[in-house]
């Protein structure tokens, strides 16, 4: 699924493919935001881990499962 991450006073947006449940980021993200957890901690496809301070958030965006691609295509 597709995760957008708004961060206070950046000028860009980051942007990662997970292979985490909508639930597991959605449930990631209200502990960051209750205090729980002072960093926001995703998982990428890839396993690489993105760590966002919890306080400089300033949105989450989930988007939609992506169907994986088959065959040959223009880009």
């Amino acid at each position: 699924m597709e995760v957008k991450i708004g961060v206070q006073y950046a000028p860009r947006e980051i942007v990662l493919e997970s292979g985490q449940s909508a639930e597991e980021v959605e449930h990631a993200v209200s502990e960051a935001l209750s205090g729980k957890s002072p960093l926001l901690s995703l998982v990428d496809e890839h396993g690489r881990k993105v760590l966002v301070p919890a306080d400089r958030l300033a949105y989450v965006e989930l988007g939609e499962p992506t169907a994986r691609k088959v065959g040959f295509s223009a880009l």
